[in-house]
């Protein structure tokens, strides 16, 4: 698959809602698929934000074409006020996880489909894969692989890694979880290293952190009415975000039963437009298998 193929792009449009005058923040940029689309259903501008600097230089052509409609910031969707300076944005919208350009390019090393260096490093900077792997103990590695990924045989797997290592590229480390996990892995859906390799390139980019930490700054940075749009990719991520508008809308219950005189923990901050998240069609899911997780969350920002 060549290139990031926006997922749910017509449902992130309709929840969305561009206006002409108004001004949005696609958060996490990747390809440029839900801001080009933003900049042409209406009159507005976007502020464009990418941790990934690769994303940023693909994106100057799509800068020159909406000529000072588009400003692309390199840096975490978290900082978005400071990237904001303060100022209200009508609507923001977070694609969360790994881009395709990311996944498809062998030397980021977020896959094992090619080999490549054991990197996975969404900003190009900071603790990558393999710096983590050759110097965590073995409870470390095995707390992050079971809790990111899922994985029960995580004890087993960190045991391996502290045997095998160091591990500098993605095909060595795949193989050493694939014959951790025993004959019985050849039976599984999907291949043995899936779960660790997901649990490390969250660990590494601390994607959940910068999460929880990037809706608390998108609340900050909506203006009333504003609409704040997520798209998820696994359970983590979608508890998370499920967690936080539950809490924050103004459907949540306003006393505790336990302690009833107790203040809301969280004061209405949102109205909730999906009940439940929205997930992709079947066309979709045929055309484009990378989407068949996802799950869509939408709000309304309240007045403060």
């Amino acid at each position: 698959m060549n290139g990031h193929i926006p997922v749910m792009l017509a449902e992130v449009l309709r929840m969305l809602a561009p206006k002409d005058g108004e001004h949005y923040v696609d958060g996490t940029f990747g390809g440029g698929g839900y801001s080009r689309a933003i900049l042409e259903a209406a009159d507005c501008r976007v502020l464009g934000i990418d941790r990934d600097p690769d994303a940023i230089a693909r994106g100057q052509k799509l800068v020159e074409q909406f000529a000072g409609r588009l400003t692309l910031v390199h840096g975490e969707f978290s900082r978005l006020g400071e990237f904001l300076d303060g100022a209200k944005t009508d609507g923001i919208v977070l694609d969360l996880g790994v881009s395709s350009f990311q996944f498809d390019e062998p030397a980021r090393g977020f896959s094992f489909q090619a080999n490549g260096p054991l990197d996975m490093r969404m900003s190009r900077s900071g603790m990558s894969a393999a710096d983590f792997v050759n110097t965590a103990d073995e409870k470390a590695l095995a707390d992050v692989i079971f809790r990111l990924g899922d994985e029960r045989n995580a004890r087993r797997i960190a045991r391996a890694i502290l045997a095998g290592r160091p591990f500098e590229d993605t095909a060595s480390l795949a193989g050493a979880v694939k014959e951790a996990q025993g004959p019985a892995a050849a039976r599984l859906a999907i291949h043995p290293a899936t779960r660790t390799f997901q649990a490390l390139r969250i660990h590494v980019n601390d994607e959940l952190g910068e999460l929880a930490r990037g809706l608390d700054a998108a609340t900050d940075a909506l203006a009333p009415d504003g609409r704040l749009v997520v798209v998820a990719f696994h359970s983590l991520e979608d508890r998370i975000v499920k967690r936080f508008l539950s809490e924050r809308s103004s459907a949540a219950p306003h006393v505790s039963r336990h302690a009833p005189d107790a203040p809301r923990a969280h004061p209405a901050a949102y109205r909730l437009l999906t009940p439940r998240a929205v997930a992709p069609g079947d066309n979709e899911v045929r055309a484009n298998p990378r989407a068949r997780s996802a799950k869509l969350r939408a709000a309304r920002r309240l007045a403060a």
